[in-house]
């Protein structure tokens, strides 16, 4: 394991993150909404990757969000959220992807993955950048905006959740890329998946019936009605699918 921080020129601000195993595939790791980049190993996901990070395989890079200071902020209209969002996209394509690359050095493509709000970021950084990602493993995730703010929408939440530009989406290149992508999308059907506030189950079949639509192959794949939205079954999850695409 090792610890790296920087001063982020896109968000003004330091970034840290960390960074397991000693080559292989490389993984993005997204945070859940509001956490660290230190939850992925604290949560017990580091060790359940253990085998493939100790055989070579992968190399994690968990690197930190900005939720609470952009989404999540109920403080900022929508506007300010969003400008906050897309300088979080710039510090992760422009500072945090050239440093994977550099660090890891085998040449491959990324893997993006997260569970919960980790699982939004991973599919969405995922579709809008399919020439540097070339696999996704989301875990109990959202993908459209509903479940910030409800049934409001300003058009600038257009390209920044997935179920909104998706349907949408006529890049013939770009489809092409995500069509010859790995696309792994799960979700339990026990406690917390879905209730009054949101719906990981909902969307994410959602998310097939429009990959479907647009002749993308994915992988949507619903646990039993034990599989609850908890970090318990994501340890589980990840090895499982890991095991699979690799």
């Amino acid at each position: 394991m090792e610890y790296r921080k920087w001063w982020s020129p896109a968000l003004g601000q330091d970034m840290e993150l960390k960074v397991y195993g000693h080559g292989g595939k490389p993984v993005l790791v997204f945070p859940s909404a509001g956490g660290r980049f230190w939850d992925y190993e604290g949560f017990g996901m580091v060790g359940a990757c253990g085998p493939f990070l100790e055989s070579g395989r992968v190399q994690l890079f968990a690197i930190d969000c900005v939720d609470n200071q952009s989404w999540t902020n109920g403080s900022l209209p929508i506007h300010e959220r969003v400008r906050r969002h897309e300088q979080y996209e710039r510090y992760v394509m422009d500072e945090a992807v050239p440093f994977v690359r550099d660090y890891n050095r085998s040449g491959q493509a990324l893997l993006a993955t997260g569970c919960s709000g980790g699982a939004y970021h991973s599919a969405n950084f995922f579709f809008r950048h399919p020439d540097v990602f070339d696999s996704v493993i989301a875990l109990s995730g959202l993908y459209s905006p509903k479940f910030l703010f409800g049934d409001y929408w300003e058009d600038s939440l257009y390209f920044h959740f997935p179920l909104a530009y998706l349907p949408g989406l006529g890049d013939e290149r770009q489809l092409e890329l995500i069509r010859r992508a790995k696309i792994v999308l799960c979700v339990g059907q026990g406690a917390w998946e879905r209730c009054d506030q949101y719906d990981c189950i909902g969307e994410t079949l959602a998310m097939k019936n429009v990959m479907e639509a647009k002749g993308i192959p994915c992988w949507v794949d619903l646990w039993g009605q034990d599989a609850q939205h908890e970090w318990y079954w994501w340890r589980r999850q990840m090895p499982y699918f890991l095991g699979h695409l690799l």
